[in-house]
């Protein structure tokens, strides 16, 4: 085959007879997710996501919910569905050890408001409120009868204590008792690795991370409804919005991170760590804006070839609607799999084994290799995330190739996107996931110089820090320009049917014959698309700001916050690589068709007359 399409010009029409493109790569995919599967299996197995959510008392059971008996501790195995909080029987005099409380600790249905002073009213409370504070196998009636009472119960006096929005734990509220309660807290959650504070910084503000992206949904709707529609003063505005939100998301950043600098009651590893994060992130945000900024009064004097531009790319979507909801799909099988994948990495988080000890109580001990299986698992979420939007890519692609190749634009080819989702399932679905690992091979080093980075940055090396930040830098750029060189692979697939090298060498050689005006007007559609994602990314941003900004304690919300911006920037990318696909494989099709077609009656252009002579229009 390689022989063939050196020695004979290429036919550059859409193929109906097909063959499979890179099988092996497909085969190396399904045994990839056959080792996810395995972890999945093994963190449902040994995990319990329920104790870093609902916390868990010291005889094995998770408050909240039902449980299954462990060997060997008797008070195992419970019912605690109606009894949420967590409380220690000597919460005024807590010691930590290894990460562990010292105190003995029960799951209740409620926290004493007032202070209890004798055993009497312990068992006052226990019949009013239905919440027992002494050890499960103690009759309420016996608080004031048995002799191991004093062993068993609380210590005296029980200070008056509320739930924490956090790890629910019933935290005593007077001042000698709340003190010396905090640092031993303050102490625990400072000795927890990164990995279990942001697992906990996201499930507690995990009601707001789902509301973050619900508005990011609804912010991609806005922005496609506004790129198909497109108008001249629809463009100000979006540019306007745009404008206002990089200087806006970029002011409360800088003044955050002054509160939280000058804020005396920073003393936890999570709000410290918030407060570097917060500075790294009004830097990046600062750069970007200026280079934006500055890029867009540069481009301001082309804004009318712009809507011109994306009103031809609308007329094309027109004649295919449904394209329109390709990104839906796209969106709900990426939240399905994200659900999935942090479903698998609170369990693995969470993975250990019970152990009794020899008064009954149980402790849960890490499982080593786990860190191995997290980094197995961060590796799927890379490579499956990049495969659907790859898929997504090459259904957009295979549709307006099937479209631009008719010569009866009046009739357009009847279920082309139908007809596109087929052929990518029964062809080239290898393909797709060789473009897919690639972008994912080249963020493996960037992944690695950020943990090297975090390793090695108390050296506090000037010189190594710029070293590293070029680095990452360089790997970025080169990932953005695998991106648009897998789409023109892509594109190429759809229409002779090659394999993923093959189709890259004939997008290469076409796109190098075509002029370079033609090339700018790509750069200038795929700016104005980078546009309305930033609009997205910016305002939800700033709604996770305002959001998390009132809940600090004991939260790094700062990464979740990053989490919800990744998840804003892929959200808007999925919606609006409808346009973007379009425009590149129109233009791709174009240079095609210039290159292979005079114009004459033999050999006619597919091309639209309005799309000719805009770009004709252009480049004088």
């Amino acid at each position: 085959d390689s022989g063939d399409s050196v020695s004979e010009p290429r036919e550059w029409r859409p193929v109906i007879y097909r063959k499979c493109t890179d099988a092996l790569w497909l085969l190396l995919f399904f045994l990839f997710w056959a080792g996810l599967m395995f972890v999945t299996g093994y963190a449902l197995m040994a995990g319990a996501a329920e104790r870093l959510v609902l916390g868990y008392d010291s005889f094995g059971n998770i408050c909240g919910r039902k449980n299954t008996p462990v060997k060997g501790a008797p008070l195992s195995g419970q019912d605690m569905t109606n009894k949420k909080y967590v409380f220690f029987l000597n919460s005024c005099s807590l010691e930590m050890q290894s990460l562990k409380i010292s105190s003995l600790s029960l799951c209740v249905s409620s926290c004493p408001q007032e202070q209890l002073n004798s055993l009497e009213d312990l068992q006052s409370f226990a019949r009013n409120n239905g919440s027992c504070l002494c050890v499960y196998n103690l009759n309420i009636s016996s608080y004031t009868l048995d002799p191991k009472a004093a062993e068993l119960c609380p210590t005296l006096p029980v200070p008056p204590s509320k739930s924490f929005p956090l790890f629910n734990r019933c935290v005593p509220q007077s001042p000698e008792c709340y003190s010396k309660y905090a640092s031993v807290l303050i102490r625990m959650v400072n000795e927890m690795d990164v990995f279990h504070r942001i697992l906990s910084g996201i499930l507690a503000g995990r009601d707001t991370v789902i509301g973050l992206s619900v508005l990011a949904l609804a912010f991609c709707f806005i922005v496609v409804l506004a790129f198909r529609f497109i108008r001249t003063l629809l463009v100000h505005i979006l540019i306007a919005l745009v404008v206002f939100g990089l200087l806006f998301v970029s002011g409360v950043l800088w003044w955050l991170y002054y509160d939280y600098r000058n804020d005396p009651s920073t003393e936890l590893e999570t709000e410290k760590e918030n407060v570097k994060f917060l500075l790294g992130y009004a830097i990046f945000s600062t750069i970007v804006t200026v280079v934006l900024l500055s890029l867009i009064l540069i481009l301001r004097k082309r804004l009318q070839f712009t809507v011109q531009l994306f009103q031809i790319v609308g007329k094309i979507i027109g004649r295919i609607p449904f394209l329109l909801f390709q990104p839906l799909w796209t969106f709900l099988i990426l939240i399905v799999f994200w659900v999935f994948w942090v479903a698998v990495l609170l369990s693995l988080g969470t993975a250990g084994t019970a152990q009794t000890t020899s008064g009954g109580q149980v402790e849960y001990r890490a499982v080593s290799g786990i860190c191995y299986m997290a980094w197995y698992h961060f590796l799927g979420l890379i490579w499956t995330s990049e495969f659907i939007l790859a898929c997504q890519q090459m259904t957009i692609a295979g549709a307006v190739v099937t479209c631009y190749f008719n010569r009866n634009k009046s009739s357009p080819p009847s279920h082309p996107v139908l007809s596109s989702i087929s052929v990518l399932f029964c062809y080239h679905l290898g393909t797709a996931i060789k473009g897919s690992f690639l972008i994912t091979i080249l963020r493996i080093p960037r992944i690695v110089l950020l943990y090297l980075y975090n390793v090695l940055k108390q050296k506090e090396s000037a010189c190594a820090k710029c070293l590293f930040k070029c680095c990452f830098c360089w790997f970025w750029c080169q990932e953005i320009c695998l991106r648009h060189f897998n789409q023109h692979a892509y594109t190429t697939t759809a229409i002779n049917g090659t394999n993923f090298c093959t189709s890259a060498k004939d997008a290469v050689y076409i796109l190098a014959k075509s002029s370079a005006k033609l090339a700018s007007i790509t750069c200038l559609g795929d700016f104005t698309l980078f546009l309305g994602k930033v609009f997205v990314v910016c305002f939800t941003v700033f709604g996770g700001l305002m959001a998390f900004n009132y809940h600090r304690e004991l939260q790094a919300w700062v990464v979740p916050l990053l989490l919800i911006g990744f998840f804003a920037y892929v959200m808007s990318h999925s919606f609006l690589s409808v346009f973007e696909v379009t425009l590149d494989a129109m233009f791709l099709c174009f240079a095609i068709d210039m290159e292979t077609n005079d114009g004459s009656a033999e050999k006619p252009y597919f091309v639209d007359q309005e799309l000719l002579v805009n770009s004709n229009d252009n480049s004088k």
